[in-house]
């Protein structure tokens, strides 16, 4: 499925950088950790990161039901994932660039308030941030479920927009041979677990967590 760019997602500059595939955002999606979620609270603007996780096309986000920002019904909001590839060097300061890859959805965030949606939701985030967690640890009590608001973020309206490659240095600059140009490619990296210092019995690291590895880059 291809993406439907409205008013709001329509890129403005460097329109050759977007992605029209729905999966481009899904995959941007996917390999992200971190969201940042964009919102006016008392007639400023807000922009706090949190973790997600996907499920079709339906973003799920959670916090605190004491957290300010989920304490409405429905957000308008804007929500960004974006991902640093590489830092671009060029022979010229003004050439200078970043190669990542980023996803922008636009839409109003529904509270989920239905126990079964909730219990999955967070399923989702979970699996998402640590992939076999949900099964290997004890799940919600019921206090921490009431504890716990979750917001559904259609993804309908959205963009997605990327920059990779060398440097776009100007003929003249390559010519002259100014200075050294290129890419310093950057990713996430997994270290070695670190066991809790409290940790008891289960001193052997599970599957699901040793073989982690990276992402990004």
């Amino acid at each position: 499925m291809t993406l439907s760019p409205t008013r709001r997602s329509t890129l403005g500059r460097k329109r050759d950088r977007a992605a029209t595939d729905r999966a481009a955002l899904h995959a941007v999606l996917d390999e992200g950790l971190v969201a940042h979620v964009a919102f006016v609270r008392d007639g400023a603007p807000v922009v706090l990161p949190t973790g997600y996780g996907r499920d079709g096309d339906t973003l799920y986000l959670h916090g605190s039901t004491g957290a300010r920002w989920l304490a409405g019904a429905d957000l308008p909001c804007c929500v960004t994932v974006t991902h640093l590839d590489g830092i671009v060097h060029a022979r010229a300061l003004m050439h200078f660039s970043m190669n990542y890859r980023s996803a922008v959805v636009h839409g109003t965030a529904r509270r989920v308030t239905g126990d079964a949606e909730r219990l999955h939701a967070l399923r989702v985030i979970v699996e998402h941030l640590a992939p076999g967690a949900w099964d290997h640890a004890r799940t919600p009590d019921r206090r921490e479920l009431a504890a716990t608001a979750v917001l559904a973020l259609d993804l309908t309206e959205a963009s997605v927009k990327s920059r990779s490659g060398p440097p776009s240095d100007d003929d003249a600059d390559v010519a002259a041979d100014l200075a050294w140009a290129g890419v310093v490619p950057l990713r996430t990296v997994a270290g070695t677990p670190e066991p809790a210092p409290d940790l008891q019995g289960h001193r052997e690291v599970p599957a699901h967590v040793r073989d982690v590895r990276h992402t990004g880059g």
